[in-house]
């Protein structure tokens, strides 16, 4: 196993199990101030900090057309995906969002078919995707009296768009080459969506003053500044380039894990026998899809 490659599996496990904990860190974060702008102070300050990082080195910023294409990740990835799903947890637990988000895979696995000419929907891959929908059909029959609040069918719907965003935009990612340093595209995506996330804030008014947060909103964001963006999704942005999306998105099968548990266990989020059921479920349903389009790429 080459060098590169070592790497790219310590930066899948360090994605897998660090961005289970920030459906925590989102969570407590979105419950003091606009969801929405958390994920934009979040990007923002991390993206700040690795572009003046190579700035400083002597790195200089790349044409307009690669920039163009790091817009456009950034935008699918995290004004979109990050955004929403941050936005979600004002109304939704971290739990219930991470199990949501398990469904990437299924979406990686149908985009990567959709952009592909040689590939094609499988059997198998029909039984993985019914038993995944399925799933989560399960766990929501647990949230009936829930789903008559509207804040909370938001919540819902803007988990599954960040999905659509999050599946799509990997699948865009693992296709772009570019010629800038890994980790000054990460930033400059992440400078590039934390500033385009505000102007949206503070055109919508979702911002408060943050000299005014509290010290849960602060130490929030220095989680998800530090362990969501600065390692983990620069972790993320290194296995994608060197590995398969399918295979990657493995970390869909312990982020939800992570986040239920430490969910129940920190906030006293709901954690019962459905929801387990209708996680395993799901998660089987996303291993099948992620076998089949394997077998299918070999």
């Amino acid at each position: 196993m080459s060098k590169d490659l070592k790497k790219a599996y310590l930066a899948l496990a360090i994605v897998s199990f660090f961005w289970g904990t920030t459906y925590v860190a989102a969570r407590v974060g979105a419950q003091e101030m606009p969801g929405f702008f958390v994920a934009g102070v979040r990007q923002f300050l991390a993206g700040f900090l690795l572009v003046g990082f190579f700035l400083l080195k002597g790195f200089k910023l790349p044409a307009l057309a690669e920039l163009k294409r790091i817009s456009v990740q950034g935008i699918f990835l995290l004004c979109i995906a990050n955004g929403l799903l941050t936005w979600a947890m004002q109304f939704i637990s971290g739990g219930l969002a991470a199990i949501i988000v398990a469904l990437v895979p299924l979406f990686i696995a149908l985009f990567s078919v959709m952009l592909s000419k040689c590939a094609k929907i499988t059997r198998w891959m029909m039984v993985g995707l019914v038993a995944g929908f399925a799933g989560v059909l399960l766990i929501f029959s647990d949230y009936m009296g829930e789903m008559q609040d509207r804040n909370f069918l938001l919540g819902v719907v803007l988990s599954l768009v960040s999905v659509l965003s999050w599946s799509f935009g990997t699948v865009y990612t693992s296709r772009q080459k570019s010629s800038i340093d890994i980790l000054f595209n990460v930033g400059l995506q992440m400078l590039i969506a934390g500033v385009i996330m505000l102007i949206v804030c503070a055109f919508t008014g979702h911002y408060v003053n943050l000299a005014e947060a509290n010290s849960n909103a602060w130490l929030a964001l220095l989680y998800l500044v530090v362990f969501g963006s600065l390692i983990a999704y620069t972790a993320y942005v290194f296995a994608i380039s060197k590995l398969p999306p399918t295979l990657v998105s493995v970390y869909a099968y312990i982020n939800p894990v992570v986040a239920v548990v430490l969910g129940w266990l920190l906030l006293s989020e709901k954690m019962n026998l459905i929801m387990l059921l209708g996680m395993m479920i799901t998660l089987g349903g996303v291993y099948l899809v992620n076998k089949e389009f394997r077998r299918m790429r070999t």
